[in-house]
């Protein structure tokens, strides 16, 4: 690399007072530098609602360094795409986005453009990013989310490419500033990283070994936001049943639940994502006797062949799957179950893909979150000979949707005529229509005035089309 480019690789134990005054000198330099009244921000995030969380604290520094914030790049005096690895096509969008920005910075060469999050850990795309776009001038992994106002600050003071990756200090950091994107619903993140290695997974090398946020922190955030007044708050984690293996005291994510649910307010509880391996019956039955907790149980299976799954070094099999599944539906009155799964796998044949649709119709999802099988470069499964076309993984995909839709069908047809508890979320800018989801997350168009939004309210379902309920206020 040439030598006028920063190689930033300090690190510090938590975030300290010194990130402030990064933010103070930060406020001073965009002060001589912004193009408006006020230096301006466009932060754009893919893939997870993790990486959601991660964008918020971004903004909470850039906040206190004096930005306001855009959804027009044009307008922007910074701008930073928040990347997600999890897919190729993510990627690929990553790439054109960020080559659209030439042009921009062309024409404004005082613009810094930063890339962050899970792609820029991948040392094979951060040298891509180096080689191709030199007029971005800030890259940074997830484990640098903390040191973002110093790095921030060398590439404004210096002029100078800033790129820092593989930086994992094995730490959570606390103290960091959170803008928070919504009013009535935020995320809550309780805990960092993966230790599963499932072999198609790129996340544990991006996001490094599991790392739980002390528990007494965790009840204060969410105290402060539910006095804040938000409705639903998602708690956050790679595989939230893992919650407090690394702490001193071994806290069970059964009993986080439980402490939140205890606190006086009126909102609704949820998580993700819930590895089958980790689920317990005590989470079942704690999400039961809740009084805040929503009733949605979100168990990625992946696969409902057991040769599928060993290959996917999932550790469970069907049975186990299908155990869990069934004591949630006896214990929970009413539950949702919703799932992931991965179609063309390597080496998975037409025969192993019809065990996943016999999964699919004894457990009648609410709904599914379905993909074809993307390679990830530095995964197992990126080896693994994979013989099955395109095109015909295409059809099973076809064939996997059109079985839950008739699910998905059956399902909300049976929840006509009841009255469901709704959190209205927006307008669907139709005809005056407001649009919410109920405790199974399953969402719900109804008429009303947009001064709901953001409240409880009940609506009588009076219509189903498949995956959407039409209701009216009861």
């Amino acid at each position: 690399m040439p030598e006028n480019t920063i190689i930033a690789n300090d690190t510090s134990d938590v975030i300290s007072k010194q990130q402030f005054e990064y933010m103070k000198l930060i406020s001073q330099i965009m002060a001589d530098r912004k193009r408006g009244e006020k230096p301006m921000a466009y932060i754009r995030t893919y893939g997870c609602q993790q990486n959601v969380a991660d964008s918020e604290r971004i903004k909470g520094m850039l906040e206190i360094s004096g930005f306001d914030f855009t959804e027009n790049p044009e307008d922007a005096d910074f701008i930073l795409f928040n990347t997600c690895a999890i897919r190729e096509h993510a990627e690929d969008r990553v790439f054109g986005n960020v080559g659209a920005l030439k042009a921009l910075k062309r024409r404004h060469p005082q613009i810094v453009i930063a890339l962050c999050g899970c792609m820029m850990e991948q040392e094979h795309i951060a040298n891509k990013m180096y080689k191709s776009f030199p007029f971005v001038s800030l890259v940074f992994g997830t484990h640098s989310l903390h040191r973002f106002p110093q790095l921030l600050h060398q590439t404004l003071s210096e002029g100078k490419r800033v790129y820092e990756r593989d930086n994992d200090d094995k730490k959570v950091y606390e103290g960091i500033p959170v803008k928070r994107d919504g009013t009535f619903k935020g995320w809550l993140s309780i805990m960092y990283g993966c230790n599963n290695f499932c072999t198609y997974c790129i996340v544990p090398y991006v996001r490094g070994r599991e790392r739980s946020r002390e528990k007494s922190l965790v009840l204060d955030e969410a105290r402060q936001m539910i006095n804040s007044g938000y409705k639903e708050i998602t708690l956050l984690g790679q595989n939230v049943n893992s919650y407090g293996k690394n702490l001193p005291d071994k806290p069970t994510f059964s009993d986080l639940l439980h402490e939140i649910d205890s606190i006086d307010g009126d909102y609704w509880l949820r998580f993700m994502t819930s590895h089958p391996k980790d689920c317990s019956r005590e989470l079942i039955d704690t999400i039961a006797s809740g009084t805040h907790i929503s009733k949605h149980l979100h168990l990625p299976f992946q696969s409902g062949s057991d040769r599928i799954l060993k290959a996917m070094n999932r550790h469970y099999d069907r049975k186990k799957y299908l155990e869990i599944v069934n004591y949630a539906k006896e214990k929970i009155d009413g539950v949702s179950l919703t799932s992931d799964i991965i179609v063309g796998f390597p080496g998975e044949t037409y025969e192993d893909f019809k065990e996943t649709l016999s999964l699919i119709r004894e457990v009648e999802f609410t709904s599914l979150f379905t993909f074809i099988y993307s390679p990830r470069v530095g995964t197992p499964a990126a080896k693994m000979p994979d013989p099955i076309s395109a095109e015909e993984k295409s059809k099973w995909f076809r064939e996997l949707l059109d079985v839950q839709e008739e699910i998905a069908a059956k399902r909300c047809a049976s929840m006509v005529s009841g009255i469901e508890k709704v959190l209205v979320e927006s307008e669907t800018g139709k005809n005056g229509e407001l649009s919410g989801r109920t405790s199974g997350n399953i969402i719900v168009e109804f008429k009303g005035d947009k001064s709901l939004i953001g409240t409880f309210q009940n609506v009588k379902i009076t219509q189903a089309r498949n995956w959407i309920l039409k209701g009216e206020l009861a």
